[in-house]
């Protein structure tokens, strides 16, 4: 049985202990990703957000990129925490790649100038919540996921492997697969400090 809308915002968390397993099956993982994309709340109806779901051999080389390129930056002997960081996102079943299509962006900076500085920040907002609809539908499925950004640093070679236009601009990688550890402790600020009511 589904768990209820509350139970899956409660549950889903940050998952760093996946394997190359899945829950579900491909099919159903396309038709989660597809009905979040399609429902997902947008600023204007603009619907700036992509989404592009690696499987197989095409999650391997993303964090084939990311390792690579993490290598030019980090000093060898200080290596290792990272290399370990990385294998434990290839060791997932798959990434969804996150972009926003800024030509949708641009032109509604020319279409409506009053909001121009805004558009940006929206597409973002729309982009977060997509994030949140497809991290908890995949907790929902039996999933564990995280929220990656290594956007500058591989950005261009994604592009360049996976023939993505230019105007996608890489937001968000989310690595995911059927959990093999549980998520850690969390703490909580006192909810009186983060919400006011006012009757």
């Amino acid at each position: 049985m589904a768990k209820d809308f509350y139970t899956a915002v409660k549950e889903r968390r940050t998952i760093y202990g996946i394997s190359k397993e899945s829950a579900i099956s491909d099919e159903r993982l396309k038709e989660v990703i597809k009905e979040a994309v399609l429902h997902s709340p947008s600023a204007f109806n603009s619907q700036s957000e992509r989404v592009i779901l690696l499987l197989g051999d095409n999650h391997n080389k993303l964090w084939d990129i990311t390792m690579e390129a993490l290598r030019k930056i980090v000093p060898e002997n200080r290596f290792a925490p990272t290399e370990e960081k990385i294998n434990s996102f290839r060791a997932g079943y798959g990434t969804v790649l996150y972009f926003i299509d800024s030509s949708i962006v641009q032109s509604l900076q020319l279409q409506f100038p009053r909001y121009k500085d805004n558009f940006p920040v929206w597409s973002q907002q729309s982009c977060g919540m997509l994030q949140y609809i497809i991290w908890a539908s995949l907790e929902v499925e039996g999933l564990g996921a995280s929220l990656q950004h290594y956007n500058e640093l591989i950005e261009d070679e994604v592009k360049k492997q996976w023939n993505i236009p230019n105007n996608w601009k890489l937001i968000a990688q989310m690595p995911f697969g059927k959990p093999t550890a549980p998520a850690g402790d969390k703490e909580f600020m006192p909810l009186e400090d983060r919400v006011k009511v006012f009757k």
